[in-house]
């Protein structure tokens, strides 16, 4: 590891478990030695749950809201309603992860998340039928996820030993992959079954299971002892700082603001399944576009197991984001839909190897003291980078026509990206 750039590792509680070598098609497998952590697999068999259930929330809210209004912008204004808490609380959750027990903080936000569920439930099982009240419960939700983001990422440092963090975030990343394609498809089956208020409750009754998981879990306290500091202002901006002396975790963010803002061409899906792929039909064309991303990291996921055994973190980066950029003008390039589909799986599978890498980064290259603040700007990121890139490319798409649009945001992802590697030698240097 890169000692000027990162922590020695001196600080995870997990030792280091020998593993036997993977021989053939094993080698490629996705790498499930975190699993036979007790502690880890709670957390991650938790995840499995969570993910198609909040994905069945997450349909139906915009389309509670939607049926009330009869208006997409209002759909919009309560993404809008549900993003601005879920920021602010992400960069104070990363402070307050810092400070205080992350298992203690991961109990009250997920006991938090699991009664909102409960109140959407109430809400629409009542026939209130309340925009305002809906974004406000939106708004709630996300900031308990603000808040609970952080702590949960940050703690995987403390489960599994360094080695083992690219296949942890595999495993994590892949089941949250699955979720975004599961969870839809089921919630779009079952509205016509079940109706809008059973989708809240079964996504209620499966964050119960989260909580009980992570009640299950061992303390995770400071390292340092209880903390004197407290979670404000002056914490997040001291988090900032840390980034910006630390140039492998500055240009981990900028490596995703990169692909995501320059790169993420969903706000022409709806234009381009209805002109350019029109003739399979519109609405097929944008099931398949927006399904070609999460099923490309899903696959990617599943044969993940050469990233156990990456040692250069930054350059795993680096192709990911490039690789991302090409899939992507590929796609724009693509007047076939199935042509399309392949380029957005392999899109899928670079933004994969991205995530884990990123994702191990900030892990590694962190002490302990500062993984939640660290965690809490990627949420943001994440989260954030992808709106970013609806106003880009919407407006872009406008101007330009969609697939030009398309091409050329691909095209400056490899330009960009490049250009950040040549000009600050951190990331390409990074290695565990």
């Amino acid at each position: 590891m890169d000692t000027s750039e990162s922590s020695t590792g001196t600080d995870r509680e997990a030792p280091a478990a020998p593993a036997p070598p993977r021989r053939g098609w094993r080698r490629w497998a996705m790498d499930t030695r975190p699993l036979r952590i007790p502690a880890y697999r709670r957390l991650w068999s938790s995840t499995i749950v969570t993910a198609v259930g909040s994905q069945l929330t997450a349909v139906a809210v915009p389309k509670q809201i939607y049926d009330i209004t009869h208006s997409s912008a209002w759909v919009g204004y309560a993404s809008l309603a549900g993003l601005v808490p879920m920021v602010a609380f992400a960069l104070w959750g990363g402070a307050v992860a810092d400070t205080v027990d992350r298992r203690k903080l991961l109990l009250v936000t997920n006991t938090g998340i699991a009664v909102t569920s409960l109140l959407f439930w109430a809400q629409a099982v009542t026939g209130l039928d309340s925009v305002v009240v809906l974004m406000v419960l939106l708004a709630l939700q996300q900031a308990f996820f603000g808040l609970n983001s952080p702590a949960r990422s940050a703690s995987i440092a403390r489960l599994v030993p360094i080695e083992q963090l690219p296949a942890a975030n595999a495993l994590g990343s892949t089941v949250m992959q699955t979720g975004l394609v599961a969870g839809p498809l089921l919630a779009g089956a079952l509205i016509p079954v079940i109706g809008l208020p059973a989708l809240y409750l079964v996504d209620a009754l499966a964050l119960c299971v989260t909580v009980r998981a992570v009640f299950r879990l061992p303390g995770l306290p400071p390292l340092g002892g209880p903390a004197a500091r407290r979670a404000g202002v002056r914490e997040i901006a001291a988090g900032f700082r840390y980034i910006a002396r630390h140039k492998v975790l500055l240009l981990s963010f900028l490596a995703d603001i990169v692909a995501m803002v320059l790169g993420m061409p969903r706000a022409l899906f709806p234009e381009l399944a209805a002109q350019t792929y029109g003739s399979y039909g519109s609405g097929l064309a944008l099931g398949v576009l927006f399904a070609g991303i999460p099923v490309g990291a899903v696959l990617g996921g599943l044969f993940s197991g050469v990233f156990s055994r990456a040692r250069r973190h930054g350059w795993m980066v680096i192709g990911a984001v490039v690789g991302w950029g090409v899939a992507i003008a590929g796609f724009g390039l693509s007047g076939n839909l199935w042509v399309a589909m392949a380029f957005l799986a392999v899109a899928g599978v670079a933004d994969m190897v991205s995530t884990v890498f990123r994702g191990a980064i900030l892990l590694s290259a962190a002490t302990d003291e500062m993984r939640g603040r660290m965690q809490g700007v990627f949420t943001v990121v994440v989260a954030g980078g992808p709106r970013l890139a609806d106003v880009l490319h919407g407006t872009a798409g406008s101007a330009f026509g969609p697939r030009a649009a398309v091409a050329g945001g691909g095209a400056l992802v490899v330009v960009a990206m490049l250009a950040l590697t040549a000009a600050v030698p951190a990331l390409r240097r990074y290695r565990v």
